[in-house]
């Protein structure tokens, strides 16, 4: 089994075969690791495509964004 969806599956879970509509769907139904590679093709690693179908929809591997914390300095 590929480490990354072939493009009949991507085909078959979006209902597209442009690139553009199939990353666009892929991102709607909560494929935040889809992504364009530099040829162009639509790529979804497999271990992600799991972990959503499972109801893993979290980013799991992103840190928590942090903020710096900015004061406003009145001269």
């Amino acid at each position: 089994m590929s480490l990354i969806l072939s493009t009949e599956e991507l085909r078959l879970l979006t209902g597209y075969q442009q690139q553009a509509r199939q990353l666009g769907e892929l991102h709607r139904q909560g494929y935040w690791r889809a992504r364009r590679s530099v040829l162009g093709t639509v790529i979804l690693e497999r271990a992600h495509y799991e972990a959503v179908c499972r109801g893993d929809r979290q980013p799991v591997d992103r840190q928590p964004a942090t903020r710096p914390k900015l004061q406003l300095r009145v001269a």
